[in-house]
């Protein structure tokens, strides 16, 4: 307990010393991995080569085949 009210006292003698406006007051530094993350295009998945030709394939099983006379 005798931690927690000293770092208490320590933040209030610094913020005494300096005044700064709260719009100049710099917080954490920004993570540059996350920016090139979030802007980086999401969505879904497009389907690999191997969903392709298996559709293909039930779609052709589905589809009567005619002979030609």
């Amino acid at each position: 307990m005798a931690n927690k009210a000293l770092a208490t006292r320590q933040k209030m003698r610094l913020n005494a010393k300096v005044k700064v406006e709260p719009s100049l007051q710099i917080g954490k530094p920004r993570n540059p991995v996350a920016v090139a993350a979030k802007l980086r295009a999401a969505g879904p998945h497009k389907k690999g080569a191997t969903a392709a030709r298996q559709a293909e394939k039930r779609a052709l099983a589905k589809v009567k085949l005619v002979a030609e006379d």
